[in-house]
C-alpha cells in the first residue's frame, strides 16, 4: 500500500473514531438519544454551526469544545490526505487498474509473460511491435513502471509462482506462457504452477545454466532458450556473416518496422487443405512469397508450386503484421 493511500485510510479511521467518541460522549454526558448524539457530533465535527440540538450543560460544552478541536484537526488532515491521493495519481491508478482488469477479463488466446527484467522487456517490446496480445506478470512495481515507457501494456502485479496471480492473468484462457526470470529455480516454480493450472498451455522458459535445461523440461516446459547460447551465436555470426545478420535483423527485429518471419498454420476444414501451393495463389491474394512449409518437425524450404498443403502445415513467410492477418484469413477460409 502506497503512502497516500495509507494516509487517506488513516484520516478516515480518525474521523470514524472521533464520531464514535462524540456519540458515546453525548450519550454519557448529556443522556441524549443515539440519533440526537449522532446529529450533534456530525455538525460539531463539520463546524457548520447549526446550533445545539438540546441545551448543553457546562460539562457538555467543555466536551463540545474538545470535539470541535478534534474535528478541525481530523478534517484538515483528511483534506490533505485526499488532495495527496488525487494529486499523486493514486486515484488515477485505481481507475486505470479497474479498466485494465476489465480488458484482461476479455482476453482469450493470449500469452502470459512472467518476469520483465532485461530479457522480459525485449520480449514485451517485440509483442507490442507485432501486436501480440499478452499480459506481463511481475511483483516489482518499479520494473512495471519502467517498462511502461516502451508503450501501454496489460499487467498483473504479483508473484508469478502463486496460483492466484496466474489466475488473475486468466491462465486458463491463455495459449502460451513465457517465463524469463534470471534464476532457473524461479522459472521451475513458475512452470510447475502454470502447468498445474493449464495442462494444455505452451510454455517457453529462459534457461541460464546448461544443467538446468533438463529440470525445466521435466517441470513441464515445452521449449527452453539460453540467452547466453543465443548471445554467443549472435556475436560469432556478426563477426563472420555480417551481411546475413543484417538481413535477419531487418526481417526479425528491425527498428520501427513490423516486418517479421512468421507462420500461419492450416487448420482443419481450411479450403487450402489438399491444394497445391500454386492452386492456393498466396502470392496473388496476399502479396506474399512462401519461403518454407513446416510439416511437423521437418521443413520444406523454397517450396515449388506443386508442393501440397495439408492440415497442420505451417506456411512460413516474411511479412508485415497486416499481411500476416490477411494470410491467416486465407488459411482459415
Amino acid at each position: 500500500m502506497d503512502t497516500s493511500t495509507r494516509r487517506l485510510l488513516t484520516a478516515i479511521m480518525f474521523l470514524l473514531l472521533a464520531m464514535i467518541a462524540g456519540v458515546v460522549g453525548y450519550q454519557v454526558v448529556e443522556g441524549w438519544s443515539f440519533f440526537d448524539s449522532l446529529y450533534m457530533t456530525i455538525i460539531t465535527l463539520a463546524t457548520v454551526g447549526y446550533g445545539e440540538t438540546n441545551p448543553l450543560t457546562p460539562t457538555g460544552r467543555v466536551f463540545t469544545m474538545f470535539l470541535i478541536m478534534i474535528g478541525v484537526g481530523a478534517l484538515t488532515y483528511g483534506l490533505t490526505a485526499a488532495t495527496a491521493f488525487v494529486v499523486e495519481g493514486t486515484l488515477t491508478d485505481i481507475i486505470g487498474r479497474r479498466r485494465m482488469d476489465a480488458e484482461i477479463g476479455q482476453l482469450r488466446d493470449h500469452i502470459i509473460l512472467c518476469g520483465i527484467g532485461e530479457t522480459g522487456r525485449h520480449i514485451a517490446g517485440e509483442f507490442l511491435k507485432t501486436q501480440v496480445a499478452f499480459i506481463a506478470v511481475d511483483k516489482d512495481s518499479d520494473r512495471i513502471k519502467q517498462m511502461s515507457k516502451i508503450g501501454r501494456f496489460l499487467y498483473v502485479e504479483g508473484d508469478a509462482t502463486d496460483d492466484e496471480t496466474l489466475m488473475r492473468a486468466h491462465i486458463k484462457e491463455a495459449r502460451g506462457l513465457i517465463t524469463a526470470f534470471p534464476e532457473d529455480r524461479d522459472n521451475v516454480f513458475v512452470i510447475l504452477t502454470a502447468r498445474g493450472l493449464n495442462p494444455n498451455l505452451r510454455i517457453v522458459s529462459r534457461v541460464n545454466e546448461d544443467e538446468s535445461r533438463v529440470k525445466l523440461l521435466k517441470a513441464g516446459a515445452d521449449e527452453t532458450v539460453s540467452t547466453n547460447f543465443i548471445g554467443g551465436l549472435r556475436m560469432a555470426s556478426v563477426m563472420t556473416r555480417p551481411t546475413v545478420v543484417s538481413f535477419l535483423d531487418k526481417m526479425l527485429r528491425a527498428g520501427g518496422d513490423d516486418v517479421r518471419v512468421a507462420e500461419a498454420k492450416i487448420p482443419s476444414g481450411s479450403n487450402l487443405v489438399g491444394s497445391t501451393l500454386g492452386e492456393a495463389r498466396i502470392y496473388e491474394r496476399a502479396s506474399l512469397t512462401v519461403i518454407a512449409i513446416a510439416r511437423g518437425d521437418k521443413y520444406e524450404l523454397n517450396p515449388g508450386p506443386d508442393a501440397r498443403l495439408q492440415e497442420g502445415n505451417g506456411i512460413i513467410v516474411c511479412c508485415s503484421v497486416a499481411q500476416l492477418e490477411k494470410l491467416r484469413g486465407l488459411v482459415a477460409g
